[in-house]
């Protein structure tokens, strides 16, 4: 009767993948370059609730999470190439 009672789909929630910018998968001990909260040159690290960014100059500490792109879904960090 008039679609009152039909099942609705659930959205998909996209899965948030840990990669920089340009698509690079990111682990514990890569080196980056962080475009938020002055950060500068970081080290992937593992704190209490996860993967953390370290700055290398100041040492604060920032969640992974608060560095997603809400427009692309990847973090606002560079991969620095380790030689």
């Amino acid at each position: 009767m008039f679609g009152l009672f039909k099942r609705r789909n659930k959205a998909k929630i996209p899965s948030v993948q840990f990669v920089d910018l340009h698509g690079n998968i990111l682990k514990e001990g890569d080196k980056v370059i962080s475009y938020r909260y002055e950060l500068g040159a970081c080290i992937i690290v593992t704190g209490e609730n996860g993967y953390e960014y370290e700055s290398v100059e100041s040492k604060k500490r920032v969640n992974w999470t608060l560095m997603i792109d809400a427009a692309t879904e990847r973090q606002k960090v560079e991969k620095v190439d380790q030689d």
